[in-house]
């Protein structure tokens, strides 16, 4: 059981903190957002406090942290926040629904992993990874740092998925598919090929790379 400060006040957040008093054995005590955006002190009858002072009120040798943040800048808002953390000395929680299917599989810190979740064995999983409710991850696959899957996307077996890639829902990515780095695969797509290209979109069925390139830069 750990004390858990969660990063954000938006939807996902609230879910976080929904899922960790309902399902899990940590305490959340605190929420914690960028001083820019501190505009309450309170949220679901909990302090809220500049994430720029967090280790002055709550010192990481006691507390951890929990950032269920969106794929915003294909997850480098996400990513930005998780590092500045570990800069701090925190270290972060993982969630994992019990509701969701896991075989003792290799998970990072930091992953939201929600509930109906299949993940089969001799997967792993790195860290800061978001699996929203209802996807499949196939056998031995390997998911990088920083990627968020939507919900109902079918991953294969024997994948590899590098950071910063994003699914939509009900997308379908075949066996033994590399996805290169930023990769964005669209709502229901179905990629048939077997390599990507780093920071490209691929839409449709069967999936076609787009022309345009992902803005992802990060201020």
């Amino acid at each position: 059981m750990a004390k858990v400060i969660i990063f954000g006040l938006l939807d996902s957040a609230e879910l976080a903190h929904y899922y960790l008093e309902n399902d899990s054995e940590h305490q959340v005590v605190a929420f914690t957002v960028s001083r820019e955006y501190l505009d309450v002190k309170e949220f679901k009858s909990l302090p809220v406090i500049a994430f720029e002072d967090i280790e002055k009120l709550y010192p990481p040798r006691i507390y951890m942290l929990f950032a269920p943040m969106t794929a915003k800048k294909m997850n480098k808002l996400r990513e930005k926040i998780y590092n500045e953390g570990k800069a701090k000395g925190y270290g972060f929680i993982t969630y994992v629904s019990s509701k969701a299917t896991v075989c003792d599989n290799e998970i990072g810190e930091n992953c939201f992993i929600l509930e109906d979740n299949t993940i089969q064995p001799f997967t792993k999983i790195g860290n800061n990874v978001v699996l929203w409710s209802g996807n499949h991850i196939g056998h031995h696959s390997i998911i990088k740092d920083h990627v968020f899957f939507t919900s109902h996307v079918v991953l294969s077996g024997h994948c590899i998925v590098e950071p910063n890639c994003f699914f939509g829902v009900n997308a379908t990515i075949r066996d033994y598919t590399h996805l290169a780095k930023g990769s964005l695969i669209a709502m229901g797509a179905s990629l048939t090929k077997q390599e990507t290209e780093e920071w490209s979109i691929y839409v449709g069925n069967p999936a076609k790379k787009v022309e345009n390139k992902i803005s992802y830069k990060v201020y």
